[in-house]
């Protein structure tokens, strides 16, 4: 079965988030790994500089949804929810466990 988002045949999860909720339209080179941070340490000179990158983005997206732009709008409620993901998603990795672990899993 093929999925479909306006004339777009979506090939992959990644894919789909990006096309549905207007990802596409973020500046070139920015995704998901820009607001969570990657799940690897990283230096905290390459943090404080993706830090910074992520709130002018934010704050770009933010104005583009004050402006009337609805998809950067719901851009910047995913970006900030992405932000708040990062201790959850270091501490699993520090501990080597993951969310699906323990006996209800």
């Amino acid at each position: 079965m093929r999925s479909y988002i306006g004339t777009q045949e979506v090939l992959d999860a990644v894919e789909f988030e990006e096309l549905a909720l207007g990802f596409d339209d973020l500046p070139a080179g920015i995704d998901r790994d820009l607001f969570r941070g990657p799940l690897d340490p990283e230096a905290p000179e390459e943090r404080a500089a993706r830090e910074d990158v992520a709130r002018e983005a934010l704050a770009e997206l933010r104005e583009r949804g004050a402006g009337g732009d609805e998809v950067a709008a719901w851009d910047a409620l995913y970006a900030e929810a992405l932000t708040r993901t990062v201790p959850f998603l270091r501490a699993a990795a520090r501990t080597g466990r993951s969310a699906r672990t323990g006996e209800a899993a």
